[in-house]
């Protein structure tokens, strides 16, 4: 990272007012290169005299709060302490043998300073300084000050969130079960009968919070039952069906809804919920009734019939404990939700109900946040809770992660950013924080070539 810094004239006053000297930094550049730091500069000492018994010793550093790193020496010496310390062969020069040194009779009217430095993460956004001595004898120190020359500020990429559709419609939807009793072979729904009115409260109280909403629309309810396993097939269809109908016919007797409202289905036997509950049990023959359950070339009978015969201890356990929860009925209340525009009152929704909001929506709002703030970032992170799935979600959150350093969450959200152009420029833009430059080139290579300006100006940087 560059950066061409207008000369800077130091000064460095001696014990008399009448005497200093001068020194410019011209043309500071700061650059990193992947694990390293790279200074360079042009000092020009034409205003530079130092008398016979005098040295200057000029120290650059790198500094950012309490951490610094001093750099390369470069010592100018009258002509009496010139000789002094080269009699020393260097041990004696002011900051040891690495020092770079000049006679200030022989300092080049131009001095081109270069060196490289391991990169520390506190060097982000670090100051450029030089730190000027003027010695007299005995290595005392006349005069001494600093002059800032540069900086180096950390190039941080600009990230591009994508505006997402906005819904057309808002449908929404509640799912849950009820596990409605009937007595054996009945078809007619009792509430009082076992925990029938708290199961049939369960419905109502879903329903009455959608339609109780002034935003919401109920579009469909639909129902469907099933039976257990026991008996024959063709019974337990008749059962399932039948009992669902009469659930239907409960519902329509609490509300006043249109006929193409309520939708029914069902399911003579629930056999998905039969494995479900096997394999997630401790029964001494768990794998081969896994494998009864999964045989195809058997119908439900003769596979119901199979496993009671086989197993007949463990089919009486599955009686008393699973086949009661195989008798039930799902329930879904779908709905569509209004569109909201205003501002406020996204604000409002995003805090009580922030799974009505559609994805626009929720970028409308992110938009009045400060970038890259807790705010900011919450928004995002909502935003692709609440639509795990979707492309446009998963990369704006990718970015929000991006923007607070925390990587990890961002490559997990990269997984489920899609192709386009704005998610290559993620990646890019993540391989790059990562300092994996080869990868960060592919990336943005990509996305340059679908059009993403901004990764030019990354490219640049690597």
């Amino acid at each position: 990272m560059r950066q061409t810094i207008a000369t800077i004239i130091f000064m460095l006053c001696g014990v008399s007012a009448a005497w200093s000297q001068q020194v410019s930094a011209i043309d500071v550049s700061i650059e990193r290169n992947g694990n390293y730091m790279a200074v360079d500069m042009s000092l020009d000492m034409t205003g530079l005299k130092v008398r016979k018994n005098r040295a200057m010793l000029l120290t650059p550093c790198l500094i950012n709060g309490e951490d610094s790193v001093d750099m390369t020496s470069i010592g100018i010496y009258g002509r009496k302490r010139y000789f002094h310390y080269k009699r020393s062969n260097g041990k004696n020069m002011i900051s040891g043998p690495d020092e770079i040194t000049y006679r200030a009779k022989k300092v080049p009217d131009t001095l081109a300073y270069h060196q490289i430095l391991p990169y520390q993460g506190w060097m982000d956004d670090s100051r450029l300084k030089i730190h000027g001595e003027l010695y007299g004898c005995c290595n005392s120190i006349l005069s001494e000050r600093d002059t800032v020359v540069g900086e180096y500020s950390i190039f941080t990429p600009k990230l591009v969130y994508v505006r997402p559709q906005a819904e057309i419609s808002k449908m929404r939807a509640i799912e849950a079960t009820a596990y409605i009793s009937f007595p054996v072979n009945k078809t007619e729904i009792k509430p009082e009968y076992l925990n029938n009115r708290v199961e049939l409260a369960k419905i109502q109280a879903t329903i009455d919070s959608v339609k109780n909403g002034s935003d919401y629309t109920i579009t469909t309810i639909s129902l469907k039952g099933y039976a257990s396993p026991e008996g024959s097939y063709e019974y337990n269809s008749s059962l399932a069906k039948g009992r669902t109908e009469a659930l239907s016919e409960y519902v329509r007797e609490q509300y006043d809804f249109g006929d193409d409202v309520i939708v029914t289905d069902y399911e003579a036997e629930d056999w998905s919920g039969l494995r479900v509950y096997v394999e997630g049990s401790s029964l001494e023959h768990r794998t081969e009734i896994l494998a009864m359950i999964d045989d195809d070339s058997r119908d439900a009978d003769a596979k119901e019939w199979l496993i009671k015969s086989t197993y007949p201890s463990e089919y009486r356990g599955l009686l008393d404990n699973c086949y009661p929860r195989l008798r039930h009925t799902d329930y879904k209340v779908s709905y569509n939700v209004r569109t909201y525009s205003d501002i406020n009152e996204i604000h409002q929704v995003y805090k009580t109900h922030p799974q009505d909001l559609s994805l626009n929506e929720i970028y409308l709002l992110a938009q009045e946040c400060e970038p890259n703030t807790d705010e900011f970032s919450d928004v995002f992170e909502t935003a692709v809770r609440l639509y795990p799935e979707d492309e446009t979600a998963n990369l704006n959150a990718a970015n929000a992660a991006i923007s607070r350093g925390d990587l990890t969450t961002a490559s997990r959200y990269l997984e489920k950013a899609g192709n386009s152009g704005e998610a290559e420029y993620a990646r890019g833009v993540f391989s790059y924080m990562s300092n994996d430059y080869p990868t960060a080139k592919i990336h943005l290579r990509k996305a340059a070539d679908r059009g993403i300006a901004e990764a030019k100006e990354v490219m640049k940087r690597i």
